[in-house]
């Protein structure tokens, strides 16, 4: 009896070691999460988020802002992403005009600046992360090499001195490139902003596919200038590289990464609760770590070598404008410059 009584126990035993087993080992939900974030962003962010959410896992799709646009947009009957975590408003913008975003209102969306939540649609479309801002890269060693002095603004790139010395990101592969053209286009109006372009494009030396590659070029020597945006030219100086950072003295673009949810997503619980971790203080520390504007009060904190005056130089910019004429504006851009653009 006592033997029969053992053997029982022991099964049971065995049954619930088993069930404890297959519990700590099943597969957690998987989610597609589009991004333009830097590629040394993404080990942080997934960390961070999937230590909060052990049952889930992020698969990351990373390119450039204009190639995840693109992408996204060629998707629209078939979506192959759940959520967006880290891509330019204007893109949204886009996104939600063709009807592609979910309305949700993260747990402590409250607590983030009006500024970085979607004000048209309740339940809000869309919530911003960080604002990123156009920034010219000098390279002060070369600039001394060549005689080549460092320029204050827009206005002194049409110098004949800087002609074939400044690369550029092409706007309709990278986002910087675009809020770039959008705050020339909006400051002096399109007439004398294309006359501007027109003037900046015969000093030009190359367009390449990327927001950060004219800072990383430019740091390495390859160009005296290039113009990219302020995380790229702090990470690239806080390396060591010869360079200045210079924010326009007329001011300075920008855009704000943001996160959405798409529409007919079949793991909405799971997109809803990466959308939760984005707007936690946890996720507003890790934004902070490479940019200074972020979309939660009280965060920021002091970055090496960050240009302080960045802030205060961002533009009024229209972003509802930028994302209509989004197509409009590349399209034009690409007729006119495309014949110094970097190959793909």
């Amino acid at each position: 009896m006592k033997l029969d009584r053992l053997g029982r126990l022991l099964g049971a035993l065995m049954i619930a070691a088993a069930g404890l087993a297959g519990a700590s080992t099943a597969k957690a939900e998987e989610i597609t999460v589009y991004t333009a974030l830097e590629d040394d962003q993404l080990a942080a962010y997934k960390e961070a988020f999937e230590s909060a959410n052990p049952d889930i896992t992020i698969n990351w799709v990373r390119d450039s802002t204009g190639v995840i646009t693109s992408r996204l947009l060629a998707e629209k009957d078939n979506p192959q992403a759940d959520v967006i975590w880290g891509l330019a408003a204007t893109s949204l913008l886009v996104l939600d005009a063709e009807g592609m975003l979910e309305g949700y209102a993260p747990v402590g969306v409250e607590a983030l600046k009006p500024s970085f939540v979607d004000q048209v649609n309740s339940p809000p479309h869309w919530v911003g992360m960080d604002a990123w801002i156009a920034a010219i890269c000098y390279n002060s060693a070369e600039g001394k090499l060549r005689n080549i002095p460092a320029p204050t603004g827009w206005a002194d790139l049409l110098k004949p001195i800087y002609k074939g010395k400044i690369t550029m990101p092409n706007p309709g592969s990278s986002g910087t490139g675009f809020l770039m053209v959008s705050q020339i286009l909006q400051q002096m109006g399109e007439e004398d902003g294309w006359a501007y372009l027109d003037a900046l494009h015969e000093n030009i030396a190359v367009y390449l596919h990327s927001g950060s590659k004219p800072c990383v070029a430019t740091a390495q020597g390859e160009y005296v200038i290039g113009l990219s945006f302020e995380y790229r030219a702090t990470k690239e100086k806080n390396k060591g590289a010869p360079i200045d950072i210079i924010i326009p003295a007329e001011g300075a673009g920008w855009d704000m990464e943001a996160s959405a949810i798409i529409a007919g997503t079949d793991k909405l619980d799971a997109a809803q609760r990466l959308l939760d971790f984005s707007v936690t203080i946890e996720a507003n520390e890790l934004y902070n770590e490479s940019y200074a504007v972020v979309a939660m009060p009280g965060i920021s904190k002091i970055i090496q070598n960050y240009p302080t005056e960045a802030e205060g130089l961002m533009i009024e910019n229209d972003f509802a404008w930028a994302a209509a004429n989004r197509e409009r504006i590349i399209a034009e851009w690409q007729t006119r410059y495309g014949s110094k653009d970097a190959p793909k």
